[in-house]
């Protein structure tokens, strides 16, 4: 299939003077020609992720076609400019598979392949994978303090980074800004300004928040643009080049203008719906009916049936709030405002936090993408005995608030925190945003303790939550991006009933094994039910263990599998740093010698949604042979590194 816009129209040469703060009626034509088009290509390739179910973004990209497209201009201008456009947003990461594909290195028709499994096109850019990218952005508000380094290693070049107003709320931003004005490095951002983050508008949850008086602050001169009107892009953008220092232009825009149904809102930082997408090249006109283009996308189906669990499934990650409110419930609203702080950090429909907002907005606070502050906000409030903060925000950001995390262990602070979307499962934005190195949080001495749980299904996060909630001290909590069936007893009755009672430190056996024992925990409990319970039906008597609490031992369940003749660990934390690389400790300490394996995460990814657990080798069938492997085995240890 070919892409159904001529990118060849693209003028690649086009080249501008920024010493000719004015641009020429031909110039200005085919600038706006290059724009349009950019922005029609990213509509277009971004609505597929919609159609096939794996997401993505389209705002940010199309919004900042103007500064991207004058970028590359100057680029032709002058080898001055360094030729590549950072970003340190980076679910703007289409702008950077466009260009791939302008340059040539890739195909135009493999944009419409956009967030599916081993296209090597995912969710954010990642350096080695796909052709013509240039750089990796990581998470968000990451990406400025490298390009400060890129500077001093060209000190005779300006270097250019793209911005938002979300991204800047990032506390590394902060720093960057101080030691670019320091050192007076060519620096020069570009921001564009929308007022709209993931959960709402900064102008709204962030009162007193300005980007331009943020970086002012700090030393760097501002330029201040309309982000729609070519000529003021170009003069912020030629004024910020013709003198060296750091720099920054704040382009006020409104969110994806020009697409209906998105315009302005927050659904214009998602992907754009197929149907949104049809009505705006109706609106821009001279396009075919792309229907049949979207139609023909189909989102890829997991095939697999599992034993042992509900067809039906839940968000472990919004049953976390749910059983929030249940606590809350059982408290007056004076009361719960009084003890509780709920602190979002622009996730809250992510996390699981926006019926907490929704149904108890006594103890809710809106905040910005800010972890470690907010974090500390609530370390804070719970510094009290008898009160706690509630914090909650993605797993691959635990690793930016451990400073933190021991500041507040060192002040016996209570905090409950809530790291969702923990592993790779259904992680389409790819490696960065893996929660994989979970166990991090578990660094305190060992005379202090902080626990750290991950429920299987739904009806263990609520028991969970409802015993732990007041406890003393750092809690940490995780839930999965992906939805997971609730667990089935061999008679069909769920594990976790209204009967079931949560107890801190014990590991739960599921079924018992002469053979050896699957120790695993969170999502990759179903997935080792399903493969203990079809290796069982080949002869092998194998048992499971579902392991809630990740850094307690259960001594009686210990002994049980350690004098087992294997025990295989089953997650999908990293290999290196998770729970595996830490139970054949506790195994050797108490003299207990299985054959002992451990299997996690160890590759970059693979984008799509669950075709992450296969290719990690996570799968039932991956277990089930990993199992295999480990009894065959003639001696002590077995690990699926290689």
């Amino acid at each position: 299939m070919q892409f159904p816009i001529d990118l060849s129209k693209f003028d690649t040469k086009l080249a501008l003077d920024p010493s000719k703060p004015k641009l020429t009626a031909e110039q200005k034509k085919a600038l706006a020609a290059n724009i349009q088009l950019f922005r029609d290509a990213i509509v277009l390739f971004t609505a597929t992720g919609a159609a096939r179910g794996v997401s993505g973004h389209t705002g940010g990209a199309y919004d900042t076609a103007p500064e991207v497209c004058i970028l590359l201009a100057l680029f032709n201008h002058s080898s001055k400019f360094y030729p590549v456009i950072f970003d340190e947003a980076g679910h703007r990461v289409a702008t950077q598979y466009l260009l791939a594909a302008l340059e040539g290195s890739i195909p135009a028709a493999h944009l419409l392949h956009y967030r599916e499994a081993n296209a090597k096109l995912p969710g954010h850019p990642e350096l080695g994978l796909t052709p013509g990218v240039k750089f990796s952005s990581g998470r968000l508000g990451h990406m400025w303090p490298l390009v400060n380094g890129v500077a001093f290693a060209n000190r005779s070049r300006t270097v250019f980074c793209l911005g938002s107003d979300g991204s800047q709320q990032e506390g590394n931003d902060a720093e960057a800004a101080r030691l670019a004005v320091a050192q007076n490095l060519n620096v020069k951002l570009i921001i564009d300004d929308n007022d709209v983050t993931i959960a709402g508008h900064p102008s709204q949850y962030l009162g007193g928040y300005s980007v331009a008086k943020t970086l002012e602050g700090h030393g760097l001169r501002v330029v201040r643009a309309s982000g729609e009107d070519l000529d003021d892009v170009w003069a912020g953008i030629t004024n910020l080049v013709t003198s060296d220092g750091p720099a920054a232009l704040v382009l006020n825009r409104t969110m994806a203008p020009g697409i209906p149904d998105i315009e302005g809102s927050t659904h214009g930082h998602d992907v754009i719906p197929v149907k949104s997408a049809l009505a705006y090249f109706q609106k821009r006109g001279g396009f075919p009916d792309f229907s049949e283009l979207y139609s023909s996308i189909k989102a890829a189906a997991q095939p697999y049936t599992y034993l042992g669990s509900t067809k039906e499934v839940g968000a472990t990650r919004v049953i976390f709030g749910e059983a929030v409110n249940i606590v809350l419930d059982t408290l007056s609203k004076e009361d719960a405002a009084q003890r509780v702080m709920v602190i979002d950090s622009d996730l809250e429909g992510s996390t699981g936090l926006k019926v907490i907002h929704q149904k108890h907005p006594e103890v809710f606070v809106p905040s910005g993408i800010m972890e470690r502050g907010n974090f500390s906000a609530a370390a804070g409030f719970g510094f009290e005995k008898g009160k706690v903060g509630v914090f909650s925000t993605f797993s691959a950001f635990l690793e930016m608030v451990i400073s933190e995390v021991t500041m507040a262990r060192l002040n016996n602070c209570n905090v409950l925190c809530h790291f969702s979307h923990s592993g790779v499962d259904e992680m389409a934005d790819n490696t960065c945003h893996f929660g994989i190195n979970s166990l991090f949080a578990d660094n305190g001495l060992s005379d202090t303790h902080s626990a750290l749980y991950f429920p299987a299904d739904g009806q263990q996060m609520i028991a969970i939550i409802k015993k732990i909630f007041f406890d003393p001290g750092l809690r940490f909590v995780f839930s999965t991006r992906s939805k997971v069936p609730w667990l089935l007893r061999p008679d069909g009755s769920r594990v976790f009933d209204d009967a079931y009672e949560f107890h801190p430190g014990k590991d739960e056996v599921l079924q018992e094994g002469k053979d050896g024992y699957v120790v695993a925990c969170g999502e990759m409990v179903y997935r080792a039910w399903d493969a203990v319970l079809r290796i069982r039906n080949e002869g092998m008597d194998v048992g499971l263990v579902n392991k809630p609490c990740l850094n307690m031992v259960d001594e009686k369940v210990m002994q049980m599998i350690g004098k087992s003749p294997f025990v295989l660990v089953v997650e999908s934390f990293n290999q290196k740093t998770g729970l595996g690389s830490k139970f054949g400790t506790w195994l050797l300490e108490r003299r207990l010698t299985p054959k002992y394996g451990y299997i996690g995460t160890t590759r970059e990814g693979c984008g799509g949604l669950w075709e992450q657990i296969p290719y990690q080798g996570l799968d039932p069938e991956s277990i089930v042979s990993k199992i295999k492997q480990l009894v065959a085995y003639e001696g002590t240890f077995y690990s699926s590194v290689g």
